[in-house]
């Protein structure tokens, strides 16, 4: 069976603010639990009036105390925003209060715009010292060694499994040489996305992971009817057009027509980035999953669903559980 599981950003809506947004978060991810989902990944974003998951480790916690069986954990944590060690302890500290189920997804992009990542305290003009960085951060959750002088209490022996965060070969390249599981941002940037499995999946070295461990990021917009699903994705195509313009902001309002609002180019550019989507009703996503599964042979789903209307958001991930049961069952 593959897995599925939800990545949130804590969308906050046109006239909602981040408290609606963290008890909707909240919210979904009680009702994932139910449904089956695997994991529910929250991702580190700044400075974005629209995102309410900026402060990812503490959102973490919080729903994970809300819950008791399902993965909860961070779609990435942004390392290069943060020093190895403080991560290891965070997380540490996750694993210490909730046991084996807390997950420790890192990329290296800043997920802000570069003022914000200077107020983040991030150097800019250093080296890259990503792969330095993850490799000191796995030191830090190994168990301790004779001699080791720098220790993360609590994080040490906890073992909390990492996942590498990529758009590009770059994070295929070190997932692979390090043996980390690897989820890649198709639901984005799927450009790279047939070539970085290929060089994941061909270099691969047992590490973290004995064999290779892929994750396919899917948009999802599903509802009762097609109409309403194409309606509901309208929010999401907005945002995205709102972000390459730069002017992100709150989680618009659906419309009816795209192209009344967005010019032919706005709507091919976003479309592009954002293709690697199920959208519809309960048949016709499970055509477009069973299509995406056949065709990428993930072994874990994760969907992501920029849906304004909250009671709508629950009803696209719960039709999505029901597509993935009946899929299995299918097997």
């Amino acid at each position: 069976m593959t897995h599925y599981s939800i990545l949130d950003l804590a969308p906050i809506p046109e006239g909602s603010c981040a408290s609606d947004a963290l008890a909707n978060a909240t919210d979904l991810a009680r009702h994932a639990e139910r449904w089956g989902y695997h994991r529910y990944w929250f991702a580190e974003h700044h400075n974005s009036t629209g995102i309410a998951s900026s402060a990812t480790a503490i959102l973490i916690g919080h729903v994970a105390n809300a819950t008791s069986k399902i993965r909860v954990g961070s779609g990435g944590i942004m390392l290069p925003n943060h020093a190895p060690l403080m991560v290891a302890e965070q997380f540490g500290t996750l694993a210490t209060l909730y046991g084996p189920r807390i997950d420790l997804g890192v990329g290296r992009a800043p997920g802000t715009d570069m003022a914000t990542a200077r107020a983040l305290r991030r150097i800019l003009s250093q080296a890259d010292t990503f792969p330095d960085d993850v490799v000191e951060l796995i030191s830090y959750l190994a168990p301790l060694s004779a001699g080791q002088r720098i220790k993360a209490i609590p994080g040490a022996g906890t073992k909390v499994p990492i996942w590498m965060l990529g758009s590009s070969l770059f994070g295929a390249q070190l997932a692979a040489q390090l043996g980390l599981p690897y989820a890649f941002a198709s639901h984005f940037a799927p450009d790279a996305l047939d070539d970085a499995i290929h060089v994941y999946r061909t270099r691969f070295e047992p590490g973290q992971e004995d064999s290779s461990r892929f994750m396919l990021a899917v948009n999802l917009f599903a509802a009762d009817t097609e109409h309403e699903a194409f309606r509901l994705r309208t929010s999401m195509q907005q945002a995205f057009i709102n972000l390459r313009k730069g002017s992100p902001g709150p989680l618009p309002s659906p419309v009816d027509d795209f192209g009344t609002i967005a010019n032919e180019q706005e709507i091919a550019m976003v479309n592009n980035a954002l293709r690697i989507t199920a959208i519809g009703g309960r048949d016709q996503v499970a055509r477009q999953v069973e299509a995406l599964l056949n065709r990428y042979r993930p072994d874990e789903v994760i969907f992501s669903s920029g849906i304004h209307d909250h009671r709508a958001r629950l009803r696209s991930f719960e039709i999505g559980a029901e597509v993935m049961s009946r899929l299995a069952t299918a097997a």
